[in-house]
């Protein structure tokens, strides 16, 4: 088959609605998922969450560097097939006693 051919063959699946989708954690794990276009992404972090046995609230999806909404589907992000969503714990405090160690002067 030519190279044209596996062209339209890709053209033809996300015409289907489906993609692959991959999630990438922060030390660089992967888990790839095989999503319908319509389907809420909300689907697809639940099933990471608990892949990974992770609570959803303590941890945040990025896709193209801004913060994936669970409500929103592959089609409204203009997702491709191939496409990766980042996968970031949440940082909680840090910060905080510096800044005020340097307001105060001794």
């Amino acid at each position: 088959m030519s190279e044209g051919g596996a062209d339209n063959q890709a053209e033809i699946k996300t015409e289907g609605g489906i993609i692959n989708l991959v999630v990438k954690d922060q030390e660089g794990s992967e888990v790839h998922f095989k999503v319908k276009m319509k389907t809420k992404l909300e689907k697809v972090i639940d099933a990471y969450c608990k892949k990974k046995a992770l609570d959803a609230s303590t941890i945040r999806f990025l896709y193209d560097g801004n913060r994936v909404n669970p409500t929103n589907t592959p089609a409204e992000l203009g997702m491709e097939d191939g496409d990766t969503i980042d996968c970031l714990i949440t940082q909680l405090g840090g910060g905080s006693s510096y800044s005020q160690r340097s307001l105060r002067h001794p």
